[in-house]
């Protein structure tokens, strides 16, 4: 929080709060090619602060366990997998700080229809 920053005005929208944490992939492209790599223009304290956030979340919620779960099943390795969800938490930060609301794994990553039960 510190190093990103708790002015929710600060970043214009969740994007430019994940490029700054440098979660955000980048995409390049040429032609008939395409290549995603990781950014390497970034905020290392707050990368490494999300990336362990990603990991810690991973045995505490079950949003976050099942959203990684279905990364490494499309075969994401762990450290792919673990910067997607640190995206992804971190995009999620950016709306409770928007909206002035508390996190609530509920809301954030409710259960799929078929796995309700």
């Amino acid at each position: 929080m510190g190093e990103s920053g708790d002015d929710p005005t600060r970043y214009v929208n969740a994007k430019a709060r994940k490029n700054y944490a440098g979660n955000a992939p980048v995409t390049k492209r040429s032609g008939k090619w395409k290549m995603v790599s990781r950014r390497l223009a970034r905020n290392r304290l707050l990368a490494d602060a999300s990336f362990l956030w990603a990991n810690s979340a991973l045995s505490t919620s079950p949003g976050a366990r099942r959203y990684y779960d279905q990364l490494r099943a499309r075969g994401k390795t762990h450290n792919q997998a673990s910067r997607a969800l640190a995206n992804r938490l971190v995009g999620i930060l950016h709306g409770c700080l928007r909206r002035r609301c508390l996190y609530d794994d509920a809301v954030a990553s409710p259960q799929p229809l078929n796995e309700a039960a």
